[in-house]
């Protein structure tokens, strides 16, 4: 009678060990990449499922994506991962943020410096993204610099920058070479507007407002066709123009 037991216990263990490698086998995948380069969503996927197939934890994700900073690595601003017991399915929502800036951070010495890129939502970004993007279309025109002092440069001016150029009018953003931010927090704009560039004088204060009257200059000296070499907006309240001879 032990014998008959112990053989039925047997195999009922088998029967469920197959049971459980059948329900693996058998999960559906959803994926929604968004902005997100496809080759390294797709290599965070494949992590995350072999993972899943081995556990069935939700959690066991989760804790892997924080303990090895999956999200940093992969360029995610949030990610959303889900489990339909009902159609076993297992969904992966991924959001990454746009680049918005080349940007090089220098030491007092102007030699040393760090390379980054800033994206929209404030976050600083491995450059390796840019060509990740561009190789999978996902990215055309070029990106303007933003260079700045490593000493001046917190989060705070993270967001303070993206917000600002993020939401500025496209007649600006596709004509700006180059943003210059100084130890003093003063802020310059090289933009190409004609054959020359063009130097823009912001300050340190009112740059929303001033980034709107920058764009009714622009937009008339393009009606005019004739381009300075200086814009001076140091003060909100007054624009003064500079002409090469």
């Amino acid at each position: 009678m032990k014998l008959v037991l112990t053989v039925f216990t047997i195999i009922l263990s088998l029967n469920a060990a197959d049971a459980a490698f059948s329900s693996r086998r058998d999960i559906k995948y959803k994926t929604f990449f968004g902005k997100c380069p496809s080759r390294v969503a797709g290599s965070l996927v494949l992590k995350l499922t072999k993972l899943f197939e081995e556990t069935h934890s939700l959690k066991e994700l989760k804790l892997k994506i924080v303990q090895e900073k999956l999200k940093e690595k992969h360029f995610l601003s949030d990610y959303q991962i889900e489990f339909d017991p009902g159609s076993s399915t297992l969904s992966y929502k991924f959001e990454c943020p746009d680049p918005l800036m080349k940007v090089v951070i220098y030491k007092e010495n102007g030699v040393d410096t760090y390379e980054a890129l800033l994206a929209e939502n404030g976050d600083l970004l491995d450059p390796t993204l840019e060509v990740i993007l561009r190789s999978e279309q996902k990215l055309s025109g070029t990106l303007p610099y933003l260079a700045l002092p490593i000493g001046n440069f917190d989060k705070k001016d993270q967001l303070k920058i993206a917000k600002l150029f993020s939401k500025a009018p496209e007649g600006i953003r596709s004509k700006l070479s180059e943003v210059i931010l100084d130890d003093s927090g003063e802020m310059t704009l090289i933009m190409a507007l004609g054959d020359s560039p063009t130097s823009i004088f912001l300050g340190d204060n009112d740059w929303d407002l001033k980034i709107e009257k920058l764009k009714k200059v622009v937009d008339y000296m393009e009606t005019k066709k004739k381009f300075p070499s200086i814009i001076n907006l140091l003060n909100a309240q007054k624009v003064v123009v500079k002409f090469n001879n």
